[in-house]
């Protein structure tokens, strides 16, 4: 199975290998001494952008507390994992019966991550507690993303989280909490993780060894906008040139415009296309309401209100567009129709 598949991005490090962590380094001071003084919360909702280390931290974190149990003795220092030390190497493989990691399963037919979380899921956490309830150890859920509950997952969820079993704790992560159910997010403590700075991306990057060229490594910082998981489908997926080929199609006209219009679906539209259609429909959405914003500002409010309406008329236009699978290059352009027109 391809990294994209199992949904892992292409050069990125899966956050259960992933021994260095950059740019929340209060955050691991909050969990560790949280954890130290034996009253930490036993969920704790760790929410920010997409990509920026969320389940890194995450990890680090479990990795942590199953290597100090007794959280009087814990170091007040979240120290980086050792790689070969036991826990380690369970986590990493995902052997440990003490951490289960709760994502988007794979379509065994398919080959490819679902689209949501399903309840389905959701049991395993109930078969987690009950085979380790007699053990005495801590058990730990990460759920990543919470964003990626479906409705009965989240349901089911919740009903866990209000009677948590003793020695449990949730790691919830979510790109946007605002979305999750408001009793799920009255039940968990937020830990919000803020883009990374210039440093912590420079460092998070050479990690993985990212190749900008020279030339367009300040674009692609700045589009990155503190995230990995965006320089990555920027360098990596097309990105940068699918921006670049949007941004000319809006300040063309006539022939241009089509032309670069049929670039941007034909780029979104061919095999292994997922992670770039994302990326793009997620930079779509943020285009949509800086505009709608901008125009609102400015004291225009009928462009604003019209931006507006299009916004909520593209997301059910590839809303239906996923769910009835229609071909995907006639959707992107009857979008991007609409958006010039």
């Amino acid at each position: 199975m391809s990294e994209e598949k199992a949904g892992l991005l292409d050069g990125a490090i899966a956050p259960a290998l992933n021994t260095r962590l950059f740019g929340h380094a209060a955050a691991e001071e909050f969990l560790a001494r949280s954890y130290r003084s034996g009253k930490g919360h036993h969920a704790i909702l760790i929410e920010g952008p997409e990509g920026i280390g969320k389940a890194t931290l995450a990890f680090r974190f479990a990795n942590h507390v199953l290597r100090h149990p007794d959280p009087a003795t814990a170091p007040s220092v979240m120290a980086d994992p050792d790689p070969e030390h036991p826990i380690s190497r369970q986590i990493a493989s995902g052997a440990s019966h003490n951490l289960l990691h709760l994502a988007r399963p794979v379509d065994d037919k398919t080959g490819r991550v679902k689209q949501a979380i399903t309840v389905d899921e959701v049991r395993k956490a109930g078969h987690f507690f009950s085979q380790t309830s007699g053990t005495g150890n801590w058990r730990i859920v990460i759920i990543d993303p919470a964003d990626d509950l479906n409705r009965n997952a989240a349901n089911a969820i919740l009903k866990i989280l209000e009677e948590p079993p003793k020695r449990a704790m949730f790691l919830v992560l979510s790109h946007a909490p605002g979305k999750l159910l408001p009793t799920i997010r009255s039940r968990c403590l937020p830990l919000k993780l803020q883009e990374l700075d210039p440093q912590s991306m420079d460092q998070a990057l050479g990690q993985l060894g990212l190749s900008i060229p020279a030339e367009k490594r300040e674009a692609v910082l700045s589009l990155a906008k503190g995230s990995v998981a965006r320089a990555l489908k920027l360098v990596n997926y097309g990105g940068a040139d699918i921006l670049d080929a949007f941004e000319q199609m809006l300040s063309a006209s006539g022939p241009a415009q089509r032309k670069m219009m049929f670039k941007i679906a034909d780029a979104l539209s061919g095999k292994d296309s997922d992670v770039a259609f994302g990326f793009f429909v997620e930079h779509l959405a943020d285009h949509l309401a800086e505009t709608a914003r901008r125009r609102a500002f400015s004291g225009d409010l009928g462009a604003a209100e019209h931006y507006a309406r299009l916004t909520s008329t593209i997301n059910e236009q590839l809303t239906v567009a996923s769910a009835y699978n229609l071909d995907r290059k006639q959707t992107i352009l009857d979008v991007l129709s609409a958006i010039v027109r």
